[in-house]
């Protein structure tokens, strides 16, 4: 299994600055890790490491590649659980997403259901948060499919940080091939999920991974936050069994993944060397 970064190494910098420093640390795959339609005024002006969805994906494979670079995923994490509007990142973005990709050879786009904002989505029943979800995803889950590549619900929210919501989107769609799993370690875990029963039911549907490991401060906020974004230590030394995650997923057909972790070259290369010494 390959293990990549997110391209936030460096504050304020562009995508150039971070596939520079990814590079320098000796990384070779990388996350395309913000995305969004049409231009931003920070990411003109290199200060965001954004890629617009209307760039031509090309430009943005020989950039990667400039550095040495392999993309792994475009990531397209959408706020599926609020009513559909065009300020909000959804269905739309994330069918852009997969041609943005599937140009380019990409074979993962990782979505997510996020918390919701608006009064709506707070009171839906966690059934209709299920079925929102599906329905958002259904077209998606279809252009995917002719491309051959995957959609990825990754553990973000109230309905993807548990198994029963998962499955349930999952059954709702029909099981297609073109929707998988790509399982946050961190993030799973802070939700009040088991990450090693994750790897264990959906073990033939996680096509990506991200990694993090989070510390003992963290265990009073379990079960009260959908993700926490970048973890600041080593894999191995948080409260996390990420060897237990390791033992069931060292197997499994799994091409890349990627360290979700922010600081120094020495964090990130110490995770490197956990996870290979637990067989990834």
């Amino acid at each position: 299994m390959n293990v990549g970064v997110f391209l936030l190494i460096e504050p304020f910098a562009s995508v150039e600055v971070q596939l520079q420093k990814a590079s320098e640390m000796g990384f070779d795959t990388a996350d395309i890790t913000d995305t969004g339609a049409g231009a931003t005024m920070l990411g003109t002006a290199g200060f965001s490491p954004v890629v617009s969805l209307d760039d031509n994906p090309f430009d943005v494979k020989r950039l990667f590649e400039k550095y040495g670079m392999k993309i792994s995923t475009v990531c397209a994490h959408a706020n599926l659980l609020d009513p559909t509007m065009p300020s909000r990142y959804g269905t739309n973005d994330i069918m852009r997403a997969i041609h943005f990709a599937a140009a380019i050879g990409v074979k993962e786009i990782i979505t997510t259901d996020n918390e919701p904002k608006t009064e709506w989505g707070k009171n839906s029943s966690f059934e209709q948060k299920v079925y929102t979800i599906a329905e958002k995803l259904y077209e998606p889950a279809r252009l995917a499919a002719d491309y051959g590549v995957h959609v990825l619900l990754e553990p973000h929210g109230p309905v993807t940080d548990t198994i029963e919501g998962l499955q349930g989107i999952f059954d709702l769609l029909g099981n297609p091939e073109s929707i998988g799993f790509n399982l946050d370690t961190g993030n799973s875990w802070l939700g009040g999920a088991d990450p090693v029963e994750m790897a264990k039911v959906f073990k033939d549907k996680i096509h990506h991974v991200h990694w993090k490991d989070l510390g003992e401060e963290w265990v009073e906020k379990r079960g009260t936050l959908y993700g926490c974004g970048f973890s600041t230590i080593p894999l191995g030394e948080g409260v996390i069994d990420i060897k237990g995650i390791c033992d069931v997923l060292k197997d499994a057909d799994i091409e890349n993944s990627t360290l979700e972790i922010v600081g120094g070259s020495d964090i990130l290369l110490k995770s490197v060397e956990y996870l290979r010494s637990c067989g990834i």
